[in-house]
């Protein structure tokens, strides 16, 4: 309720209900950054942009520097660029075939742009090869990729990851999306409660990444 009586007094304050808008959404977003996260940064596409460049330098110093294309494909993977990544990745595991880092971003990479057996089958052989890498993260890619295509497959996968990462409130809550798609709503509201018992066994430093998950949780659970 808060918010209500804030709002007159920002337009009292300024003169302008345009003005008080304005800012009564910027204080609702600082709040969300600081302890929600359910809006996105609007600073963060920036500052990928900056880093990239600046990698992309580097590597024309270091052509040879695998690490460094490593680096460049990740960060086009967190701009979304999964295109743009793949051939760096490929060209990593044409020479360095045992990476399990590598199998893992091109098989993200491969299932983002609708290749899903490829992208499969190097998920698969990055669990081989590590299997903590990405802490269980490469059977929640599959479970999101295979949601809509194959239900069944996609809740084994989120299963595994359960197993891999069971302090994961995302799992809980991507798994009960799942379960909703197919109806089985009972199964799916007990995902979304598992979810919020997590959140509050975390301890506190935990709780700040997990807590957008906790939240859309117990918003699908009504």
């Amino acid at each position: 309720m808060g918010k209500f009586f804030l709002f007159p007094l920002l337009w009292w304050l300024t003169g302008s209900p345009f003005v008080a808008i304005v800012i009564l959404l910027v204080i609702l977003y600082a709040a969300d950054r600081r302890f929600i996260g359910l809006m996105p940064s609007v600073t963060r596409p920036f500052q990928l942009s900056r880093k990239l460049a600046q990698l992309k330098n580097q590597l024309r110093l270091s052509p040879h520097d695998t690490s460094l294309k490593l680096e460049i494909a990740r960060t086009h993977i967190e701009k979304t660029q999964y295109r743009e990544a793949a051939p760096l990745l490929e060209e990593i595991l044409s020479k360095y075939s045992d990476s399990a880092d590598a199998s893992f971003a091109l098989g993200l990479c491969y299932l983002k742009t609708g290749r899903l057996e490829e992208g499969e089958r190097l998920m698969l052989q990055a669990v081989r090869l590590n299997p903590r890498v990405g802490y269980g993260d490469p059977y929640l890619r599959l479970g999101e990729a295979f949601a809509d295509v194959d239900p069944d497959k996609a809740i084994g996968y989120l299963q595994q990851f359960r197993a891999a990462n069971s302090s994961s409130c995302e799992a809980y809550y991507r798994l009960g999306n799942i379960y909703s798609r197919l109806g089985r709503v009972a199964e799916a509201r007990d995902a979304f409660r598992e979810a919020e018992q997590i959140y509050r066994s975390l301890p506190r430093y935990k709780r700040r990444s997990e807590r957008k998950w906790a939240l859309l949780a117990r918003l699908r659970k009504k």
